[in-house]
Protein backbone atom coordinates (compact mmCIF):
# COMPACT_ATOMS: atom_id res chain seq x y z
CA UNK A 1 0.00 0.00 0.00
CA UNK A 2 1.30 3.69 -0.78
CA UNK A 3 0.02 6.66 0.83
CA UNK A 4 0.36 10.09 -0.98
CA UNK A 5 0.50 12.72 1.60
CA UNK A 6 0.46 15.47 -0.89
CA UNK A 7 -2.79 14.51 -2.56
CA UNK A 8 -6.18 16.32 -1.74
CA UNK A 9 -7.75 13.00 -0.38
CA UNK A 10 -7.29 12.25 3.50
CA UNK A 11 -4.86 10.02 4.81
CA UNK A 12 -7.76 8.01 6.44
CA UNK A 13 -9.52 7.42 3.29
CA UNK A 14 -6.35 6.48 1.66
CA UNK A 15 -5.76 3.77 4.33
CA UNK A 16 -9.22 2.71 4.20
CA UNK A 17 -8.97 2.45 0.46
CA UNK A 18 -5.44 0.86 0.41
CA UNK A 19 -7.31 -2.16 3.24
CA UNK A 20 -9.70 -2.59 0.10
CA UNK A 21 -7.44 -3.13 -1.98
CA UNK A 22 -5.52 -5.32 -0.40
CA UNK A 23 -8.60 -7.61 0.55
CA UNK A 24 -9.87 -7.35 -3.37
CA UNK A 25 -6.75 -8.44 -4.66
CA UNK A 26 -6.47 -11.10 -2.23
CA UNK A 27 -3.39 -9.64 0.09
CA UNK A 28 -5.96 -9.95 3.31
CA UNK A 29 -7.77 -12.88 2.66
CA UNK A 30 -11.15 -13.16 4.44
CA UNK A 31 -10.58 -13.99 7.96
CA UNK A 32 -6.84 -13.18 7.85
CA UNK A 33 -5.33 -10.55 10.34
CA UNK A 34 -4.32 -7.30 8.65
CA UNK A 35 -1.65 -4.70 10.19
CA UNK A 36 -2.39 -3.00 13.41
CA UNK A 37 -2.54 0.48 13.87
CA UNK A 38 0.28 0.51 15.35
CA UNK A 39 2.15 -0.84 12.24
CA UNK A 40 0.62 1.22 10.09
CA UNK A 41 1.00 4.47 12.24
CA UNK A 42 4.92 3.53 12.36
CA UNK A 43 5.32 2.08 8.33
CA UNK A 44 3.62 5.33 6.74
CA UNK A 45 4.76 8.33 9.84
CA UNK A 46 1.40 8.99 10.31
CA UNK A 47 -0.55 9.29 13.44
CA UNK A 48 -1.95 6.36 14.86
CA UNK A 49 -5.62 8.29 15.49
CA UNK A 50 -5.11 9.28 11.24
CA UNK A 51 -4.91 4.87 10.91
CA UNK A 52 -7.61 4.62 13.44
CA UNK A 53 -10.00 6.86 11.62
CA UNK A 54 -9.05 4.58 8.19
CA UNK A 55 -10.06 0.93 9.64
CA UNK A 56 -12.86 2.44 11.70
CA UNK A 57 -14.46 3.30 8.24
CA UNK A 58 -13.93 -0.21 7.60
CA UNK A 59 -15.69 -1.47 11.12
CA UNK A 60 -18.65 0.45 10.27
CA UNK A 61 -18.94 -1.40 6.98
CA UNK A 62 -18.51 -4.66 8.52
CA UNK A 63 -15.90 -5.24 6.24
CA UNK A 64 -13.16 -5.91 9.12
CA UNK A 65 -13.91 -6.57 12.84
CA UNK A 66 -11.89 -6.53 16.34
CA UNK A 67 -11.10 -9.28 18.42
CA UNK A 68 -10.41 -8.00 21.54
CA UNK A 69 -6.79 -8.21 22.79
CA UNK A 70 -5.57 -9.88 19.39
CA UNK A 71 -5.99 -7.34 16.73
CA UNK A 72 -8.46 -6.01 13.31
CA UNK A 73 -9.44 -9.42 11.12
CA UNK A 74 -11.05 -9.21 7.02
CA UNK A 75 -15.15 -10.24 8.09
CA UNK A 76 -16.34 -13.14 5.90
CA UNK A 77 -17.84 -12.06 3.15
CA UNK A 78 -15.94 -9.13 2.98
CA UNK A 79 -15.00 -9.13 -0.89
CA UNK A 80 -18.62 -9.46 -2.25
CA UNK A 81 -19.14 -6.30 -0.17
CA UNK A 82 -16.39 -4.37 -1.60
CA UNK A 83 -16.94 -5.45 -5.16
CA UNK A 84 -20.78 -4.80 -4.94
CA UNK A 85 -19.37 -1.08 -3.32
CA UNK A 86 -17.02 -0.79 -5.94
CA UNK A 87 -19.09 -1.60 -8.61
CA UNK A 88 -21.66 1.17 -7.19
CA UNK A 89 -19.06 3.78 -6.72
CA UNK A 90 -17.87 2.44 -10.52
CA UNK A 91 -21.59 3.59 -11.71
CA UNK A 92 -21.61 7.06 -10.35
CA UNK A 93 -18.44 8.10 -10.89
CA UNK A 94 -18.25 6.72 -14.78
CA UNK A 95 -20.80 5.08 -16.07
CA UNK A 96 -23.61 7.72 -15.21
CA UNK A 97 -21.58 10.25 -16.57
CA UNK A 98 -20.38 8.56 -19.69
CA UNK A 99 -24.28 8.17 -20.62
CA UNK A 100 -25.20 11.69 -20.00
CA UNK A 101 -21.86 12.87 -22.62
CA UNK A 102 -23.34 10.55 -24.52
CA UNK A 103 -26.67 11.38 -24.97
CA UNK A 104 -25.51 14.85 -25.26
CA UNK A 105 -23.29 14.17 -28.44
CA UNK A 106 -26.12 11.88 -30.00
CA UNK A 107 -24.12 8.34 -29.24
CA UNK A 108 -26.28 5.13 -29.14
CA UNK A 109 -25.63 2.46 -26.66
CA UNK A 110 -24.50 -0.05 -29.28
CA UNK A 111 -22.61 2.97 -30.65
CA UNK A 112 -20.88 2.70 -26.65
CA UNK A 113 -20.64 -0.87 -26.22
CA UNK A 114 -18.73 -0.96 -29.71
CA UNK A 115 -16.04 1.42 -28.11
CA UNK A 116 -15.55 0.13 -24.79
CA UNK A 117 -15.23 -3.19 -26.89
CA UNK A 118 -12.26 -1.73 -29.08
CA UNK A 119 -10.95 -0.71 -26.20
CA UNK A 120 -10.94 -4.03 -24.31
CA UNK A 121 -9.61 -5.13 -27.61
CA UNK A 122 -6.17 -2.75 -27.47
Amino acid sequence: MKLNLDQEKPIFIQIAEGIEDGILTGAFPEESQIPSITEFSVNYKINPATALKGINLLVDEAIIFKKRGVGMFVAQGAVSKLQKKRQDQFYNNYISRLVEEAKRLGITSDEIIAMIERGFVQ
